[in-house]
């Protein structure tokens, strides 16, 4: 359904401000004492965490649309909050996520409208290492989704997963990052099956205080016939207004028949230290 792609993104991978980030502020895993790095609006997770004693507040609204055979559904993902606090050592980080959301659908003049809670997304990011020459700067994030979600936006059951995120300086301005995931998704109604997700994006430093990046991102699930293989490319500008407050804007498409043919948001992430 529409919102499958807004759920996933925002609450399990939800993006990432490769392209406003300097290579400084990448390589530093406590954030405090460079301007943040959010993770978002893209889909690429930072190899970064927020630093100990940090509370990092992200939220944002993504719209997506999707036609098909006269069948039209609008997904509004709305607040999109992702609260990261710093634990124990800069190099580990507490995520918690949960938002509302709208789905509406239009089929031969007759439209129907849903609103509810998404399930409740729990993790932890952990900063293994910083880049040394082609070895990447390596984090993990083990994440899990609890069924506390409105009908029809809930998968009714425990979804747990990995994700692993990476990234490379190439220049002074210009970062190349990654994630391979691995997740259990909802199925039929009580069947799940695992499913892989993969980004790559690339991004560029606009000056001290802005960026952009240009992404690629897919979903692979291990049965075919549990669900299609979907891709996106998605592009999108950070702007830091100071130190502590970033503001950012996207605007995507899906790759292929399966995915949802187009999104747009923007959000603010904000830090408290």
């Amino acid at each position: 359904m529409c919102l499958r792609f807004l759920m996933v993104s925002g609450l399990l991978a939800v993006a990432q401000g490769v392209g406003a980030q300097t290579a400084a502020e990448r390589e530093e895993p406590a954030a405090s004492v460079a301007p943040l790095v959010a993770d978002r609006p893209d889909f690429t997770e930072a190899a970064t965490t927020v630093g100990r004693g940090v509370l990092q507040i992200e939220f944002g609204y993504t719209f997506g649309r999707e036609r098909d055979d006269g069948r039209s559904v609008d997904g509004h993902s709305l607040g999109e909050p992702l609260l990261r606090a710093g634990i124990l050592t800069d190099r580990l980080e507490l995520r918690v996520g949960a938002g509302p959301a709208t789905e509406r659908t239009s089929r031969d003049g007759i439209t129907a409208s849903d609103t509810g809670m998404e399930d409740l997304y729990l993790g932890f990011k952990l900063a293994l290492r910083e880049q040394d020459g082609v070895i990447p700067a390596l984090a993990i994030l083990p994440q899990v989704t609890i069924p506390t979600g409105s009908a029809g936006f809930s998968s009714d059951r425990t979804l747990p997963g990995a994700n692993v995120a990476y990234g490379w300086d190439v220049t002074d301005n210009l970062g190349l990052a990654g994630s391979t995931q691995l997740n259990r998704a909802a199925g039929e109604p009580g069947e799940s099956y695992a499913e892989w997700a993969q980004s790559v994006t690339l991004g560029a430093s606009l000056g001290s205080r802005a960026g952009m990046y240009g992404e690629w991102f897919a979903f692979f699930p291990s049965r075919t016939e549990a669900a299609p293989t979907e891709h996106y490319f998605n592009t999108g500008l950070t702007l830091l207004a100071s130190d502590d407050v970033q503001w950012d804007i996207r605007v995507g498409m899906g790759l292929n028949d399966p995915a949802e043919d187009v999104f747009v948001g923007t959000g603010l992430a904000v830090r408290i230290r």
